[in-house]
């Protein structure tokens, strides 16, 4: 399996080059983000290490123009551990979120997640409540027969709703099924998601399908 690792300080960058490679990994490196980005929509990676402080244009830019091409899996590397940081990281698309220092086993640890949730499952073909529909093998949505525009985490968060219809997910739930982090109580990303969910899924519609339990979580089914 091939990773890129877009990281500018030469001394991380060996290190972790070092490290995956023992372990077993391909590995490729990018010095600035220009590069790496240049990188990431030339080749098929299955992992990229994306650096948040990079020169000529930082890792924020980077993800976000990897993301409107391609679904591989990103996780983010950073000096910072601010909330707003991690929660800007998630909504902007990326798989995960590590803060330097680290250990290494960590990171091997969260690099095999990913590629775990990565590798092909039987998706059924259709998954429908009301009239929304949702086309997990074409990446599609639609409600009233209307082509709803979704984002990677949009996308995941609807297929996670409607394939466990009414039943209700926690906060803690939807945040370790989608974004494969663990759960930090004071991370909005989960009430920001849904939202968003609800302003191209429901508001345009009579019925609203997504609802609040307060106090325990959300759910989607049709309701009289």
């Amino acid at each position: 399996m091939r990773i890129l690792i877009i990281e500018d300080e030469d001394k991380a960058a060996d290190y972790l080059r070092q490290g995956l490679t023992e372990s077993g990994y391909a590995v490729e490196r990018a010095d600035s983000g220009i590069d790496g980005l240049h990188m990431a929509l030339q080749t098929d990676y299955s992992l990229i290490l994306l650096d948040v402080n990079l020169p000529t244009i930082d890792g924020w830019e980077v993800l976000e123009m990897i993301r409107r091409r391609k679904q591989t899996r990103v996780i983010m590397l950073t000096a910072h551990g601010r909330l707003e940081e991690k929660v800007r990281g998630l909504e902007l698309g990326a798989d995960d979120y590590l803060v330097k220092p680290f250990q290494f086993p960590e990171l091997l640890a969260r690099i095999r997640t990913q590629l775990k949730r990565s590798e092909p499952v039987i998706v059924e073909d259709r998954l429908c409540v009301a009239d929304l529909e949702l086309d997990p093998c074409g990446h599609k949505a639609f409600r009233a027969g209307q082509r709803i525009n979704l984002t990677s985490k949009e996308f995941a968060l609807l297929h996670l709703l409607l394939s466990r219809k009414g039943e209700v997910l926690t906060r803690t739930e939807i945040t370790s099924l989608i974004w494969d982090m663990n759960f930090d109580s004071d991370t909005n990303v989960v009430e920001v998601a849904i939202r968003r969910l609800r302003v191209k899924i429901d508001e345009p519609f009579e019925n609203p399908l997504i609802h609040t339990i307060r106090g325990v979580g959300y759910m989607l089914e049709e309701q009289p």
